[in-house]
């Protein structure tokens, strides 16, 4: 029986293994984040919604008509979310200037987690994070799992949807939100 027993591996061994593999598979999914939009067709109206902030703000969808938006819903506890947040932070920068703007609307968590999180991401987002407690703002969007981001139009559209992480800055999303960037209001 010993000799059976010597010829496996030890429990700590194959644990180790078993983690080191799963890491890998989660890096690989972390990097491999798509870059794709689905077009929503017919566009709809957005849901209106008003929703705090950090600061005890409050931001109402309508305070941002006319302006292209990222609407991203997310969790501290998504790994998805952590990596594609300084991508929307780096896109927010690249158009930010030209009336495109980052709503990060956060589900069920506490400001104060929220910012602890923020402070440990490589680069902290500048742009609005919302807290939505009870999740009735994703309920009036149909988000069923996070991360979840829609494109609003500057006329109050729905125009894109995107479920699962994605590459925000990658360039066919660069010129997706530029082509909306150009229509006129």
């Amino acid at each position: 029986m010993r000799r059976l027993i010597s010829n496996y591996p030890s429990v700590p061994a194959i644990l180790y293994f078993v983690l080191l593999s799963w890491s890998v598979q989660l890096q690989a999914q972390e990097e491999a984040l798509s870059h794709a939009l689905a077009p929503l067709d017919p566009p709809t109206a957005a849901p209106g919604f008003s929703l705090a902030d950090m600061d005890g703000e409050t931001h109402a969808l309508a305070d941002y008509r006319g302006q292209v938006i990222l609407l991203n819903f997310w969790a501290t506890w998504c790994p998805p979310c952590r990596h594609e947040m300084p991508a929307m932070e780096r896109l927010y920068q690249h158009y930010r200037d030209k009336g495109f703007v980052v709503l990060a609307v956060n589900q069920w968590e506490d400001p104060d987690l929220v910012f602890a999180y923020t402070g440990e991401l490589n680069v902290f987002p500048s742009f609005p994070i919302l807290f939505d407690p009870q999740s009735t703002v994703s309920q009036d969007y149909g988000v069923k799992g996070l991360p979840t981001s829609f494109v609003i139009d500057r006329d109050g559209r729905l125009v894109f949807r995107a479920i699962g992480g994605r590459d925000f800055d990658h360039p066919e999303i660069l010129q997706r939100i530029g082509d909306l960037l150009a229509e006129s209001p």
